[in-house]
């Protein structure tokens, strides 16, 4: 395999993807260690847990299981876009009482819009190569 096709396969989002779930791992290993020697049952490894196996089936499985794995990292990140935009507007709601020149409780609104068509731009651009 060529270095160009390594990069057109994905090698170094696979690379990065690879390297946190590593340390994410080594990260859960540390807190079981840290619960035995104190004494505690490791119910934040087992919830950790959850989290860890998330973030295989979506960074790792997901884009892999796609018709090509540049579709797959596509839609993650769509996907991540759209919910950190629904994540902006709920919390940018909820604080913003009163609107001022340079703040408006509907930003939040247009941050989601702007998510959602970034994300079909990039579906509809993935489904065209």
């Amino acid at each position: 395999m060529s270095v160009d096709e390594w990069l057109y396969n994905g090698g170094p989002y696979e690379l990065i993807v690879l390297d946190f779930l590593l340390g994410v791992a080594c990260y859960m290993g540390h807190e079981w260690e840290l619960s035995f020697r104190l004494g505690m049952r490791p119910w934040i490894v087992v919830a950790y847990l959850a989290l860890v196996a998330t973030a295989t089936a979506i960074f790792l499985i997901y884009p892999i299981g796609q018709g090509s794995f540049f579709d797959g990292v596509i839609s993650v990140f769509g996907g991540s876009l759209f919910s950190s935009a629904m994540h902006g507007f709920l919390v940018t709601s909820s604080l913003t009482r009163e609107t001022t020149e340079n703040e408006s409780a509907n930003e939040g609104i247009w941050f989601t819009a702007l998510g959602i068509c970034t994300m079909a731009f990039n579906l509809n651009v993935s489904t065209n190569l």
